[in-house]
């Protein structure tokens, strides 16, 4: 049996339990096949599954529609006020010459990089829509680094599942992960430029991860960290998202 036969058999039986059974049952079915979210408790965990499981199984290869630059905005929507704690400022003060970029977790070669080194690599560009669960939306050209490849370097082990990405300052430190689908695909960026410049502080700079094919709380700004993981178990409440620690969806796909 091909892998597109698979899926469609699969699916199917999800959205025929679903409708049939309940959402529980449907879950139950997704998990057969690894594909439970970690913020599947709860009286919304049976929806969040089902989200989930379906965008994986009919859609794991899919693209983020990228757009022309005729379609750039005029004035990007930061959201938000940068960071002003010492740690930041004093970094910021230094041109962000000595940010780091640590890799570690369930890695052959932990790592560190910094923002030059990052600029060393292979850089992607896209420009691309970010969308934010209270409204506001806007277009953009991001530069950077595609995480696979920083992935690839460092030797993600066969067992890890996540990759679970943190921020400064450390006072407000925001976490959030995907799963190996998204952090392997090709659009999702450490983007370190914006327009055609270095990523404004106001929307993250120096380091932000893009990651187009979900949500913009998705896409965490100013990160500092990444770990490779089996399970999202010890960080913060376990559903793998500060956001989801405060109610929003682990999975925002769109």
């Amino acid at each position: 049996m091909s892998d597109t036969t698979r899926r469609k058999l699969i699916t199917t039986g999800i959205a025929a339990t679903a409708g049939v059974a309940g959402l529980a049952a449907a879950a139950r079915i997704a998990d057969q096949y690894g594909l439970i979210p970690p913020d599947s408790g709860g009286i919304y965990g049976p929806g969040e599954t089902l989200t989930y499981a379906a965008h994986r199984l009919l859609a794991p290869d899919s693209l983020a529609r990228e757009l022309p630059r005729s379609k750039i905005s005029k004035v990007p929507y930061p959201n938000g006020k940068p960071p002003t704690d010492e740690i930041f400022t004093s970094q910021q003060a230094n041109g962000f010459a000595d940010w780091k970029l640590t890799v570690e977790g369930m890695v052959a070669r932990p790592a560190s990089f910094s923002i030059a080194e990052l600029k060393r690599f292979p850089a992607s560009s896209q420009i691309t829509h970010l969308s934010c669960e209270e409204g506001w939306s806007y277009v953009a050209e991001w530069t950077g680094v595609p995480l696979s490849h920083v992935l690839n370097l460092v030797g993600i082990l066969p067992q890890a599942k996540y990759v679970v990405y943190s921020s400064l300052p450390i006072k407000r430190r925001r976490y959030d992960s995907v799963d190996m689908s998204d952090a392997l695909h090709p659009q999702t960026l450490i983007s370190y430029g914006m327009n055609g410049g270095d990523l404004p502080v106001g929307h993250g700079g120096p380091l932000r991860l893009r990651v187009p094919r979900q949500l913009g709380y998705k896409s965490v700004k100013y990160i500092t960290n990444l770990t490779v993981t089996d399970s999202l178990k010890g960080f913060g409440k376990g559903r793998g998202s500060s956001a989801a620690d405060g109610a929003y969806a682990w999975y925002a796909g769109i």
